[in-house]
């Protein structure tokens, strides 16, 4: 994978790749990370860019490095203070799974058709499809539209990890999501991304992410292949 100097300094760049891996389960809990010359080859980089970056992971308690034995996994949960609730894909982490996400396209497109999208973003908004596996299966297929302008070039530039950090790269804060769930039946691509039976039925959810005046920001399908796992929320006590 490519880093680039334009996008900051490198060593966040592959602290921010490295993290990612850990908390989607590549980088599983009690294992250990490459080494620093392989990661040194993967990113193309200096030893001391990866050094840095490893070690802004042990600070944040991700990470333990080991004399005489690499770099382990000692955490693979957001460290976040103020979130209760966790994600999805965290507790499918916690449980052992591994979830590894592909891009399939970034586009920006013009929302002619689509009455509603372009209610809310006007005439052309960023569009972006993903594909999520989970345990090297497709397991969801997410397409999400954004509120943003990008040239061509700043588009091919995009290097997708976490969407919601690309979000804040470009100074935009969900600060407030609403879900709607329903079971639905895939339109015929994504049936094919997610290897479904041509009756199979989904979950979907549609998601809007608000900012904090109210303006959507994000608008979300997601069609979870529930035949190989559950959709789980984990709720904790308020009062505790």
């Amino acid at each position: 994978m490519m880093v680039k100097k334009t996008k900051g300094p490198l060593y966040i760049q592959i602290k921010e790749i490295l993290k990612d891996r850990i908390l989607n389960g590549e980088y599983a809990l009690n294992t250990y990370i490459p080494s620093e010359p392989q990661l040194e080859n993967e990113f193309t980089v200096s030893k001391i860019t990866v050094r840095n970056a490893i070690k802004e992971l042990v600070q944040e308690g991700y990470l333990e490095k080991k004399s005489g034995r690499g770099t382990k996994v000692i955490a693979n949960v957001s460290v976040a203070k103020l979130a209760k609730g966790k994600h999805f894909t965290e507790i499918l982490v916690e449980e052992g799974h591994r979830i590894t996400k592909n891009v399939l396209s970034i586009k920006q497109v013009e929302l002619v058709d689509c009455t509603e999208l372009r209610s809310i973003f006007g005439d052309q908004c960023i569009k972006i499809e993903r594909v999520y596996s989970l345990n090297n299966e497709p397991y969801i297929y997410f397409i999400h539209y954004l509120s943003l302008n990008l040239s061509e070039e700043e588009i091919k530039d995009v290097q997708l990890t976490s969407l919601y950090r690309f979000l804040e790269e470009h100074h935009i804060r969900p600060e407030s999501f609403r879900d709607e769930f329903q079971v639905s039946v895939a339109p015929p691509s994504i049936k094919e991304a997610l290897k479904l039976e041509e009756s199979a039925a989904v979950l979907k959810r549609i998601r809007r992410s608000s900012d904090e005046e109210g303006n959507i920001v994000e608008y979300s399908e997601g069609y979870y292949n529930t035949a190989k796992q559950n959709y789980v929320v984990s709720y904790n006590d308020s009062n505790q």
